[in-house]
């Protein structure tokens, strides 16, 4: 059972990737077409980019709509404990991933802070130290 289950994931696998590929392939095409049609004047640069735009929010919901099957399609094959092993596993990454970002995020804003001396600019310790004396 584990093989025929192993080949029905490996084929839908396949046929994502395949439909990744087509979309990406298309996409490329489209891009080219109306960059040509922009340079040919039949299309303004900024009905180009519109258009361009639009194409790459529906190529992008056409590939999270693939990624969803073959998700459901792996999950089938799985059992309930095989289907919790692997939520808990993805949950796990995804929190991992998080951490990284947020200190990513936090060692992109840290602010260094000053030493805290007591200096005077243009003035070294000693001539502080005068300057408390007197």
């Amino acid at each position: 059972m584990a093989d025929f289950t192993d080949g029905i994931a490996e084929g839908v696998r396949r046929a994502f990737l395949a439909g990744v590929g087509a979309v990406a392939y298309g996409a490329e095409k489209t891009t080219a077409l109306v960059d040509d049609l922009v340079k040919k004047g039949e299309l303004t640069v900024d009905q180009g980019k519109d258009l361009n735009r639009e194409l790459t929010v529906k190529a992008k919901a056409t590939v999270d709509g693939a990624q969803e099957t073959v998700l459901r399609a792996r999950l089938s094959t799985m059992t309930p404990e095989e289907r919790a092993a692997f939520v808990a596993r993805a949950q796990s990454l995804a929190s991992d991933l998080d951490a990284k970002e947020a200190a990513a995020k936090a060692e992109a804003t840290k602010v260094e802070v000053e030493d805290g001396s007591d200096d005077v600019a243009g003035k070294s310790e000693g001539d502080n130290a005068k300057d408390a004396e007197e």
